[in-house]
């Protein structure tokens, strides 16, 4: 079977990865100077990982609908659905959390937009001290730690040592917050998915497992915006 596949060539890669995402799409990250022959040669023999990770993403049900914003409506957040309660505030802008989200009613069409704002920054204060404590424990350094749009990924390590992740990921439980900054800091140190990769998680996460059952079950919930 032919698999088509995206190659994005680095000058800074030294060893080639292979990214499934969660659209169907195969990405390839290779070295600048790897000869596309051989590139080929490895994708054919990486088929069967590829395969099972592409009917992994034909699992998921099908999108949920998008919010309407009005009162009654729950929202996800760290793992827990809150309820939405619209307020008449002319003098409220933004987004009020105690447990219950609230908005004011002049806010409604462009609330997308707001709390889009809201979790990306909640995000970012929750994510970057993360990003200290367990690179401090695992001995690594990062030069950046942003919060962003990738809507088909959780996280990322780029080679330049920039730590990057997905504002949805916000809604996810904190363990599994936890588990994604230790992840993308452990390829500071092992690149690839291999034994010693999944020892250092579990030696900072020793049930990390959980957090990646939670994504394997619930990672369609995040892949909309709200």
């Amino acid at each position: 079977m032919l698999i088509d596949y995206e190659i994005r060539f680095s000058s800074k890669r030294k060893t080639l990865g292979i990214v499934v995402e969660r659209d169907g799409r195969t990405v390839v990250l290779a070295p600048e100077r790897l000869a596309p022959s051989r590139i080929a040669e490895i994708v054919q023999q990486k088929q069967e990982w590829i395969l099972s990770k592409l009917q992994h993403t034909a699992k998921y049900p099908a999108e949920p609908m998008e919010k309407e914003f009005v009162s009654g409506e729950s929202i996800l957040y760290l793992g827990k659905e809150c309820q939405l309660v619209v307020i008449d505030d002319n003098w409220f802008d933004g987004v009020k959390y105690d447990g219950n989200f609230y908005i004011a009613r002049h806010t409604q069409p462009k609330a997308n937009a707001v709390f889009r704002g809201w979790y990306t920054r909640q995000a970012y204060e929750i994510i970057k001290p993360l990003a200290n404590d367990y690179a401090q424990s695992l001995g690594v350094s990062f030069n950046e730690c942003r919060v962003s749009e990738m809507k088909y990924r959780w996280a990322s390590c780029t080679p330049n040592k920039n730590l990057i992740f997905n504002w949805r990921t916000i809604k996810a439980p904190l363990t599994v917050i936890h588990y994604l900054v230790v992840h993308e800091l452990v390829h500071l140190i092992e690149p690839t998915h291999n034994s010693d990769f999944w020892n250092i998680v579990a030696a900072q996460l020793p049930r990390y497992d959980e957090a990646k059952e939670w994504l394997r079950q619930h990672g369609n919930l995040l892949e909309i915006d709200f």
